[in-house]
């Protein structure tokens, strides 16, 4: 049975992940785990102290609330668990409970864009084994019950087929279209700071001194052999297509985008992540800053294994 688990918090952005982990439970169709952790007893605390009893008890309350907004169209359980470090404890609880992925509401006290990484959301950025779904702010007001469309943000380094991989078989189990996209960021500054590199300096990668147009040859060519790859391990006349996007930023880049209620983009993790972690990288956090649509982070070395 396919499980995925939501980190649950009784505020705005817990609501927020509640909705989208909904949303991808029943477009899955896998079973949701909400969980709470809460922190253990200080040192020296009594174990039966009025404050423990209480935030228990009010705790009980709040799962019981989460679980009782689920659909009935999808399964739900609640589960509490103790621990210094909610991100800590929620990756404890999915490893124990065999989940495929964690959902999150991703807004934090900030006010830059929809997407606001909060301290919990920042962890599991940097420590979660399995992909983490991260809900914009606002996803519990979107009246959308299903994921319409899975975009994933394709690149060429290390770990590209993985992801393509991933979103492939999630795109084939959901039974929705899958488009591949390619981002090009042509910053003019770069560019000329190209043009005035000193001599003898190390030399920048290949595409770094290529001029806009080379790049989005480039891209093109490879969002084409990305396209016939995925077609590849598609059935055939499933809906998947490919493009580009140019900007003189990433967020530029991205807003040139066509984005609807219901979609949600997948993307990999920094070259930096160690083997089956995610780490955020400075592409997608860029991508980040202004989209309007759940994202979704692979691991490097991603494991997710759907169950029947």
């Amino acid at each position: 049975m396919r499980r995925l688990v939501v980190g649950y918090l009784a505020t705005p952005s817990g609501d927020d992940g509640l909705a989208l982990a909904i949303r991808l439970a029943r477009t899955l169709g896998a079973h949701l785990d909400i969980c709470m952790v809460l922190p253990p007893d200080p040192p020296g605390a009594s174990p039966n102290s009025s404050y423990d009893d209480l935030l228990a008890v009010q705790a009980r309350k709040w799962i019981a609330a989460a679980v009782a907004a689920v659909p009935a169209d999808v399964t739900a359980e609640g589960h509490i668990s103790f621990h210094e470090s909610f991100a800590a404890g929620l990756i404890e609880e999915t490893q124990r409970l065999g989940a495929l992925g964690i959902v999150v509401g991703a807004a934090g006290d900030g006010l830059l864009g929809r997407h606001s990484i909060g301290t919990v959301t920042g962890e599991l950025l940097h420590s979660a084994p399995v992909p983490l779904a991260l809900a914009p702010r606002g996803a519990r007001t979107s009246t959308v019950t299903r994921v319409r469309e899975v975009t994933c943000a394709i690149g060429d380094r290390p770990g590209a087929d993985l992801l393509l991989d991933l979103a492939v078989r999630a795109s084939a189990a959901a039974g929705t279209p899958l488009r591949l996209v390619s981002l090009i960021a042509v910053d003019p500054v770069r560019a000329a700071l190209d043009s005035a590199r000193i001599p003898h300096a190390e030399p920048e990668p290949a595409y770094a001194a290529e001029s806009g147009d080379s790049l989005s040859e480039r891209a093109r060519r490879h969002a084409e052999l990305t396209l016939e790859a995925a077609k590849s391990r598609l059935p055939e006349g499933f809906p998947v297509t490919s493009l580009t996007a140019d900007g003189a930023t990433v967020e530029a880049a991205v807003n040139r985008l066509d984005w609807h209620d219901g979609d949600l983009i997948m993307v990999g993790s920094s070259r930096l992540a160690q083997p089956r972690r995610l780490f955020l990288g400075s592409t997608a956090a860029k991508m980040l800053r202004v989209l309007q649509v759940p994202m979704v982070v692979v691991p490097k070395e991603e494991i997710y294994e759907p169950h029947d």
